[in-house]
């Protein structure tokens, strides 16, 4: 019987191990809704490189922000702005010296109705629409954009009454779409991602009317899977793909 049960242990203690294995190949990301299909995207390709698994986790910037400032147990953050990884950097929550540009997000207004939006925006100012989708601008970094060009506009505070905010800007963007909105101010990548790109009309706003949106991103762990994700993003093929949905990338990154 020893021979038997010395297997068995032996056969218990080999799963362990590569079960841990396996959970060190494991990432788990905090991404930017805007960024979702894109990072999808991604980690296809990088999954074909060897026995990785990454775990998307979507939602507004500040919002991620705040869970992992609680103790989110993530092992990257890719976010829609600049300003909450260096806070996470500033509180000593992040692996030093990994904070990055991975894209810069373009901002427009869009309506999935066919010459609905022109090509100055004017029809921000008409009485042509009942409902204008913008995501929460406290939480989400293309909800701040928004509300940068309105208020260059000054529109900001006229179209109050007109407006219905998302979390963020997946949210945003969903109500444009489903109907619930005429139209709205979402990511240009998302879209771009639709399957059917030539449907409705868009306004690509003037980049002087809002701050650029430099999305960063944060090593929160120091695994070794996490860091050759890393390494993949800054990759000539990992941006091709960005680009390919839209996004701007910073050579200086």
């Amino acid at each position: 019987m020893k021979p038997l049960f010395s297997g068995f242990v032996f056969a218990i203690i080999a799963m362990m191990n590569s079960s841990n294995i396996s959970r060190a190949d494991e990432i788990s990301l905090a991404v930017a809704s805007n960024f979702t299909e894109c990072m999808r995207s991604l980690a296809r390709e990088f999954e074909k490189s060897g026995n990785y698994k990454l775990s998307i986790s979507t939602g507004a910037t500040g919002r991620q922000f705040a869970q992992i400032s609680h103790g989110a147990p993530f092992d990257i953050f890719f976010a829609a702005d600049t300003r909450r990884p260096q806070l996470l950097e500033q509180q000593g929550l992040v692996i030093k010296n990994t904070r990055f540009t991975y894209a810069i997000g373009k901002l427009i207004l869009w309506s999935p109705k066919p010459d609905f939006i022109d090509d100055n925006a004017l029809i921000l100012a008409s009485d042509k629409f009942s409902h204008l989708s913008v995501a929460n601008p406290k939480l989400a970094p293309y909800g701040l954009a928004a509300r940068q060009v309105l208020s260059n506009m000054n529109l900001w505070d006229k179209l109050q009454g007109k407006m219905v905010r998302g979390e963020n800007v997946g949210q945003a963007f969903q109500f444009v779409k489903t109907g619930n909105a005429q139209l709205g101010f979402v990511a240009a990548s998302q879209v771009k991602s639709l399957k059917n790109q030539a449907t409705g009309s868009k306004w690509i706003p003037d980049k002087s009317l809002y701050d650029p949106i430099r999305q960063q991103a944060v090593l929160l762990k120091d695994k070794p899977a996490a860091r050759q994700f890393l390494q993949f993003m800054k990759s000539p093929a990992a941006r091709a793909i960005i680009t390919g949905f839209g996004y701007g990338v910073d050579d200086a990154s």
